[in-house]
Formats: structure tokens, sequence, C-alpha cells
């Protein structure tokens, strides 16, 4: 997966500090708010090696594009995405299937209904 929507991105518009929480919050689709009090509960636990690394991913990641998702839509599929890519996938071929039994069905409707286009398609089999 390398896609520019599956990276993990520092979301500045969204940020308090430098914006480290708010993109982990938007690459896994959890609400910011808690992403923040998960960091503030790892300071003591971690003996307080959450800030240096806090910093550090802020340095190292890159700002999220202004213009990355569409809409909302979009954003919440990409979520989906990175949480669970077999089961994205899952979904979009059940979709695909489900788009490719209604159009059999339209087919048929209209095949039948027309038999010098059944003649045709006979002939091209």
């Amino acid at each position: 997966m390398n896609s520019p929507r599956t990276t993990l991105y520092r979301d500045k518009f969204n940020a308090k500090l430098m914006g480290v929480c708010s993109g982990i919050a938007d690459y896994t689709g959890i609400n910011t708010f808690w992403v923040r009090l998960g960091a503030l509960f790892l300071i003591p636990v971690t003996s307080g090696m959450v800030i240096p690394a806090y910093f550090i991913a802020g340095i190292l990641l890159h700002k999220k594009p202004a213009n990355l998702y569409v809409d909302q839509d979009e954003q919440k599929y990409w979520q989906r995405v990175r949480q669970s890519p077999n089961r994205t996938a899952r979904e979009i071929r059940a979709r695909f299937r489900d788009v490719d039994r209604r159009l059999a069905d339209v087919e048929a409707y209209y095949v039948s209904s027309n038999p010098r286009l059944t003649a045709e398609i006979e002939r091209l089999r």
C-alpha cells in the first residue's frame, strides 16, 4: 500500500502542539481526544519516554497534504483500509458481485424481450 492516503502524517490543521496526536487520530480513525488522553496516560507509564518520541515523530513525519481527501466519506474509507485491508477488499468484492448480479438481471430482462438481440448474442458465442 504505497498510496499517500495510507501514510501517517502530522495533521497541522487539527494540531495542538505539532500535530502528531491528531495525525495518529486521522490515521486510525480514533477520536483525537482519546489519542491525546492516551498519550498523556503513557507519559508516567513510560517514565516520560513518550515526550521525546512525540517530538521525534513531529520532526520526522511529513505534514498532511491539504487536499488528501475529497470528503468525509473518502476519509472514512481510507481509515477502514488502514485498519483492515482484507475486510475492505471483501466489502468491495461483495459490492461488485451485487452490481454484477443486478446487471445480469437487467441484461436477462432486456435480452428476453428482444429476440433479435438474443440471436445476435448467440451468434457471437
